[in-house]
């Protein structure tokens, strides 16, 4: 392999994990105001098997551009290995996460040894961990913070008119999380605790531990009980299944509550008004400065990245069949060597 090529994972067709395939590719250039990233670890996200399998349920108008052959992925943690003339607050060596150009790209490229990425996707690496946990938190960690603590964007989201905005989290919330053993459910469960809130964390019964240790106040089986039935006079609702099924906790919300899917549902205004409740969304967008602060976060103790299971780089069909038999743990992460 000459040094001007690498090792990826490419898709030539849409389709299930096995169109993943492990192949030479050329080792990309970075343009102005960019970096290339040794990658040493690379995160996987739901957007990562939605564009494996082409989009097929996303309007057109909603689909960024893209074209095959594609290499997937936008979660990395890695090391800098070259900087753009006109890039300043990095340099050759540093040890850096980001969440690359999500969402204006249908992907980031990060399922490779080498990626670029704009200078401002990125942050540090935070110190206390691994590169395996830190390639778990940019899209997951970004989710939860911009939909819980700050949404640090003005950009327009395809799911609503209105900007989403966080409600205030303090000793005297109660919010309740949906998913919350996932990828996303985790790292909000603990953002939650450190703003203070009473936090009732849903899940299978596998996790009730695991969840209990993050912090959890209240556990719910949801194969045991309807999580629905379980809470009332709840403030918060993040749901990160989400879907169809999410109006069902409109029914566990206060009045003056709030119902955040991660995943938008068909909701009814009238109805919304009517118990006094507010739905809203947003789409997780790529920053570098949100990233440094939930950096610190790892750095204090305060957050941590748990990982479901790691792959190499070269099993990325092994990771997404993972994926897709579901009750993950925290992250699937794959190892680049």
């Amino acid at each position: 392999m000459s040094t001007h090529t690498m090792r990826a994972i490419r898709l030539h067709d849409f389709g299930g994990p096995e169109v993943l395939r492990h192949e030479e590719a050329p080792v990309p250039v970075p343009g102005p105001g960019e970096v290339l990233v040794r990658v040493h670890a690379v995160g996987i996200n739901p957007p990562d098997w939605y564009a494996r399998e082409g989009m097929p349920d996303v309007p057109p108008e909603l689909k960024p551009p893209f074209e095959l052959p594609l290499i997937p992925g936008t979660d990395v943690s890695g090391v800098v290995a070259a900087v753009a003339p006109d890039v300043t607050g990095f340099a050759a060596g540093d040890e850096v996460i980001g969440l690359l150009r999500f969402p204006t790209a249908l992907q980031g490229s990060a399922y490779a040894e080498y990626v670029t990425a704009p200078a401002s996707d990125l942050a540090r690496k935070p110190a206390a961990v691994d590169h395996v946990r830190a390639a778990g938190l940019p899209m997951s960690g970004l989710t939860a913070w911009q939909y819980l603590i700050e949404l640090g964007h003005d950009h327009p989201s395809p799911f609503q008119e209105a900007r989403h905005r966080p409600m205030a989290l303090d000793g005297g919330s109660t919010v309740l999380i949906n998913g919350a053993a996932g990828g996303v459910g985790h790292l909000a469960l603990q953002l939650a605790k450190w703003k203070g809130a009473r936090v009732i964390a849903v899940a299978s019964g596998a996790h009730e531990t695991f969840l209990r240790e993050l912090g959890a106040d209240e556990f719910i089986d949801y194969t045991k009980d309807r999580p629905e039935a379980a809470a009332r006079d709840v403030d918060l609702v993040l749901d990160t299944v989400g879907g169809p099924d999410s109006r069902r906790f409109l029914r566990t919300l206060r009045r003056g509550g709030s119902l955040y899917p991660v995943y938008f549902g068909e909701f009814d205004d009238e109805e919304n008004a009517k118990l006094g409740v507010t739905v809203t969304a947003t789409q997780v967008r790529s920053s570098g400065a949100q990233l440094a602060e939930l950096g610190l976060l790892l750095d204090a103790g305060t957050v941590r990245v748990a990982v479901d299971s790691t792959f190499p780089l070269a099993d990325a069909r092994a990771a997404h069949e993972r994926a897709a038999r579901g009750h993950i743990q925290g992250k699937i992460v794959l190892t680049v060597a």
